[in-house]
């Protein structure tokens, strides 16, 4: 299928336009056929020997989002500890979630057992499964940018919170959770950009051709 030019201007926009959202949630509903869209999306991510090891957990009951939000509480009072003071204090400041305040919630999980013990791709890198689910993620992030949706992943919890509140087994591991809504307006950079905390690495920096440490093109 031949992408045109206008297909190609539309992805790289979304991709340059996506966010983390913390802030800017709105308490409006999404329709459930946009939430299939982007899981769909997110169904359609690369996976290595085709074994598509996520499992997609939605969550609306204000009840759950609390027990998630306390747990991000107890995990954020941790990692405020681990930065010098001056860091410590504007991390405190900082928003770092939308866990009440999104209409949804989805937690991303990978099967590790699925399709069985040996998986074509899987064999050198066990770890590709995992990376497989964060592709899924990617695309749900992608997509529902697309969608004018924001969404924001909350790293600052611990995956046995999770799986104890959302009744995951134990073999299931939880790769992310997710808030997704509409937003008042997307940040033109970054959250943390714009808020001085780091800084947009130089790309020529980071690309290295035919070997690490060799950053000249060589015809």
């Amino acid at each position: 299928m031949h992408i045109t030019e206008d297909e190609r201007t539309a992805v790289y926009k979304t991709i340059y336009a996506r966010r983390d959202v913390r802030n800017e949630f709105k308490p409006d509903e999404v329709p459930q056929e946009v939430i299939q869209r982007i899981l769909m999306a997110a169904h359609h991510a690369p996976s290595v020997g085709f074994m598509q090891p996520w499992d997609f957990l939605v969550i609306k009951d204000i009840k759950i989002k609390q027990q998630i939000k306390n747990e991000f509480i107890k995990a954020n009072t941790e990692a405020a500890k681990m930065f010098n003071e001056k860091k410590t204090k504007e991390y405190k400041a900082l928003k770092l979630e939308g866990i009440l305040e999104a209409p949804i919630g989805i937690c991303v999980t990978c099967d590790r057992t699925r399709n069985g013990p040996t998986v074509l791709g899987r064999t050198s890198i066990p770890e590709m499964d995992l990376y497989s689910s964060v592709c899924a993620i990617q695309n749900m992030w992608l997509a529902a940018r697309a969608e004018n949706l924001g969404m924001g992943w909350v790293s600052i919890i611990h995956n046995d919170a999770l799986q104890r509140i959302l009744n995951i087994p134990t073999h299931i591991v939880p790769i992310a959770y997710l808030c997704i809504g509409y937003v008042t307006h997307f940040r033109k950079k970054p959250e943390l950009e714009e808020n001085g905390w780091i800084e947009r690495e130089n790309l020529e920096k980071l690309v290295h051709f035919d070997g690490w440490g060799n950053q000249k093109y060589s015809k």
